[in-house]
């Protein structure tokens, strides 16, 4: 029997970090930057050391856990009620994705992966950016929450706490810079919005700041 679940996880992870690997080549002939493929800074080339294996993991290991019984959990294979719960789960990652790609698209050529002190972006506070100042990260936090759900090994779990703490260092530098180069405009930003859950209450103004 094929595991639906699995294949839709896969193939949601494998399109994401396609489209990684797409909005680099977009940014790249557009700014002739690299889009933060190089990391500028000293601390996000540290990160850099944790985020490829990291990344690479993700990738592999539930393509590991779909291609080899062995690699899965046994609890998955055990109970029938967890079943429709991995549904749930493949259906979130899809979400995800399609959210995300509204998030790239938005961001157009403003979109990096890592901090650039050698370029001064857009400050964008509409679409998803008027909820949350980090939607992309928050995304992919969930994103990987389903893939624990979907494959739930210790090695999943593993490193889904490692990336909850990479995304949480990297939001932190982000706003570091941010708030240095929009001052006063990012800091009534970060005052209505939340860093990876809206706020409740808050009804931000849409449109963009200068």
């Amino acid at each position: 029997m094929r595991d639906f679940p699995g294949i839709v996880l896969v193939a949601t992870i494998w399109a994401y970090w396609l489209g990684i690997g797409i909005m680099i080549t977009r940014v790249r002939k557009g700014t002739h930057t690299l889009a933060g493929l190089v990391p500028e800074q000293r601390l996000e080339r540290y990160l850099w050391l944790v985020w490829v294996p990291l990344v690479v993991a993700w990738i592999v290991l539930p393509y590991l856990a779909f291609m080899h019984p062995a690699f899965a959990s046994a609890f998955v294979r055990q109970s029938e009620g967890y079943a429709l719960l991995r549904w749930l789960a493949a259906g979130g990652a899809l979400a995800c994705l399609l959210l995300t790609s509204l998030c790239w698209s938005r961001m157009g050529r403003n979109w990096r992966l890592d901090v650039s002190t050698k370029s001064h972006a857009e400050l964008i506070t509409d679409g998803p950016f008027a909820y949350v100042r980090h939607p992309i990260y928050a995304l992919q936090r969930l994103h990987m929450l389903c893939s624990v759900v979907v494959v739930p090994t210790w090695q999943m779990t593993g490193l889904a706490v490692v990336h909850f703490c990479l995304t949480q260092v990297k939001a932190r530098n982000e706003e570091r810079h941010l708030l240095a180069v929009h001052g006063s405009a990012y800091r009534d930003y970060v005052a209505r919005t939340g860093m990876f859950f809206p706020r409740r209450g808050r009804h931000p103004p849409q449109g963009r700041a200068p």
